[in-house]
């Protein structure tokens, strides 16, 4: 069966929205979009590229496919990000939409009927790993149904006090265990957590 890997940009409070772009989402009056570049550097550039150095299938919310749909095929020429736009609108993406025949971006492929059913039989299925980028409705869907195999966070140095975020109370209860952990010079906790399963409690002495 193939890993499912959630990557978040998240705050310290745990907001996950519009990280990249004043414009990216300014849904329910959220001002601070934008959030992450100040803190841009070679650390954080370098997990990235990590994060994509092995085979991997796209699996996106609709909002955040199109973000993605209207920015990677227009970057091949730019130097910067050639390499991740080669990778993004070669792999396959999967889609959490309503909509599938607007589905244009190159090799994107709509789940059908319904959606932790339709991600479960595609984590049975041959083929790369499933790597999950922003798409807040679907990671807490995906976290609600324990369908979550690994986290990848960069958590930044800011509290927004308001905004969409990472988990909510229908997270199901899941141990995991830090696997890596680095911080960059400007305070950005990057970290990989693997599912370990059920929750253990106990009690002091």
């Amino acid at each position: 069966m193939r890993k499912l890997t959630v990557a978040a940009f998240m705050s310290l409070d745990g907001v996950m929205q519009a990280p990249g772009g004043p414009e990216e989402d300014t849904s329910d009056g959220f001002l601070y979009g934008g959030w992450i570049v100040p803190y841009a550097d070679n650390v954080s550039g370098q997990d990235i590229q990590d994060l994509f150095a092995k085979p991997f299938e796209l699996l996106l919310g609709r909002r955040t496919y199109d973000i993605f749909a209207a920015y990677w095929p227009y970057r091949e020429a730019d130097s910067n990000s050639h390499a991740i736009a080669d990778l993004f609108n070669s792999v396959p993406k999967h889609v959490a939409t309503h909509h599938p025949d607007s589905l244009d971006w190159h090799n994107s492929h709509a789940l059908q009927g319904n959606l932790v059913d339709a991600i479960r039989a595609l984590k049975h299925e041959r083929g790369a790993d499933l790597l999950t980028q922003g798409s807040g409705d679907l990671v807490r869907q995906l976290l609600a149904a324990g369908l979550v195999d690994e986290l990848r966070l960069m958590i930044f140095p800011v509290v927004l006090g308001r905004g969409k975020r990472l988990f909510d109370d229908t997270a199901q209860a899941l141990a995991f265990t830090l696997a890596h952990s680095v911080s960059t010079p400007g305070g950005v906790l990057i970290a990989r957590y693997v599912s370990q399963g059920e929750v253990r409690t106990g009690t002091f002495e």
